[in-house]
């Protein structure tokens, strides 16, 4: 098994009992065994040496270098090599109003944070590979990472994948499957036990995950602290919930370690079509399941949450929100009028905060003064609509194109 020094975590803890510890070494990849039951999974979290944590942290990067290697010590071991991930830029939209751009990673999407520490697994256990389920954005990531790692790498996605994800997905060399949603995981963990590939994605009921992956998202909680300051609020696209556990953890750790003040509200923010983690916190219950209804935002259309979710939500006294398609169009609009290009599912954190004032009468939603941190996912490439259709050929006379400028507004 090859392992790194400069990381300083320790074991693995069960978030249903946090007085449940494992080693370090297998990574759990279907949550904690004793605290799950047949109607409820829990997940593990990687734990740290926290008393060993190196001083300035937070505000020198350092020997340690640049993206997540900047944070290795509060990662689990980085046995994988990056590729530039994480170092994202945040870009002021409004008077306090900032955009997290997730799409500026390598393959366009916050997963490579989770990629590198989960793909960084496989790597040190020896794994001659890696399966994953995935209908866009953790595939594309997983395969590159495992191409740069040296690894082959399995991608169960469905049959409507966008073009700009299978074009990722071809030309790292990964074996791509579409199936139907349902084989998509009980496949994951045939191909894990017959090939001995290492599952990056989830095989339990109620989203667990991978132990390590998540730790990976607590990097952007650690970069939006280094420059901007601990924000009110942090508003987060939500599918199964472990971008928003990471940057829940991450700010959490460096409350805990003294290093800020207090920890940000968190919104989740989900499609109204479906919803699982405001129905779980609705409910009081850690997690549950929905009807999905239709939606364009595909990378976070989730029928299941996990309970990592209700943690993030309820420890940092945030919310969960629904919005629909038309509220995320308009967000998505808005952004590209920023100059960025997100995909639909990305623009749920800005949809959010676009809702709030809407909410505030019929549920008691508190103002933010201060700060706002929007969390955008992905490159606006990933969408399934996009590439399917352009504009029409223009005729190239002066008449007819200053006809279609000034109808644009130019020079009218």
């Amino acid at each position: 098994m090859t392992t790194t020094t400069a990381s300083l975590a320790v074991a693995q803890r069960s978030l249903g009992d946090p007085e449940i510890r494992y080693p370090l070494w297998p990574p759990l990849t279907r949550g904690c065994p004793q605290s799950s039951s047949d109607t409820m999974t829990y997940p593990v979290e990687v734990d740290y040496d926290y008393a060993r944590v190196p001083d300035g942290f937070l505000t020198a990067p350092g020997p340690r270098g640049t993206g997540l290697d900047r944070w290795a010590p509060l990662l689990p071991p980085l046995a994988a090599p990056g590729l530039g991930e994480g170092g994202t830029p945040l870009v002021e939209i409004g008077s306090g109003v900032y955009v997290k751009d997730e799409s500026r990673n390598p393959t366009w999407s916050h997963k490579d944070r989770l990629n590198r520490c989960g793909v960084g697994a496989a790597v040190a256990v020896g794994a001659p590979g890696i399966v994953v389920a995935s209908s866009g954005n953790h595939g594309a990531s997983a395969a590159a990472y495992a191409a740069r790692a040296g690894l082959r790498c399995v991608v169960l996605t469905s049959t409507g994948l966008p073009p700009a994800v299978g074009s990722f997905l071809t030309a790292y060399g990964a074996v791509v499957l579409p199936v139907p949603v349902d084989e998509r995981w009980p496949l994951t963990e045939r191909i894990a036990e017959e090939f001995g590939f290492h599952p990056v994605s989830n095989l339990t009921r109620f989203h667990t995950g991978h132990a390590f992956g998540p730790e990976g998202y607590k990097t952007v909680a650690y970069e939006i602290a280094a420059e901007l300051g601990v924000p009110r609020a942090v508003f987060v696209p939500t599918g199964y919930g472990e971008l928003l556990f990471g940057v829940w953890k991450g700010f959490d750790e460096l409350h805990r370690l003294g290093l800020t003040d207090r920890v940000p509200r968190l919104f989740a923010c989900e499609p109204a079509a479906g919803g699982p983690l405001t129905a779980a916190l609705r409910a009081d219950v850690p997690a549950t399941r929905v009807e999905v209804g239709g939606t364009d935002a595909y990378g976070i259309d989730c029928r299941v949450n996990s309970y990592r979710g209700v943690l993030a939500v309820r420890n940092s006294n945030g919310r969960a929100l629904r919005v629909d398609d038309t509220a995320m169009r308009r967000a998505q609009a808005e952004l590209a009028g920023q100059g960025m290009w997100v995909e639909l599912s990305a623009a749920a954190s800005l949809a959010g905060l676009r809702t709030l004032p809407d909410l505030a009468e019929d549920e008691e939603v508190e103002g933010l003064d201060g700060p706002v941190v929007c969390i955008t996912t992905s490159s606006g490439f990933k969408d399934a609509r996009t590439g399917t259709d352009g504009p029409a050929p223009a005729d190239p006379s002066w008449d007819a194109v200053k006809a279609v400028l000034r109808t644009a507004g130019i020079g009218s």
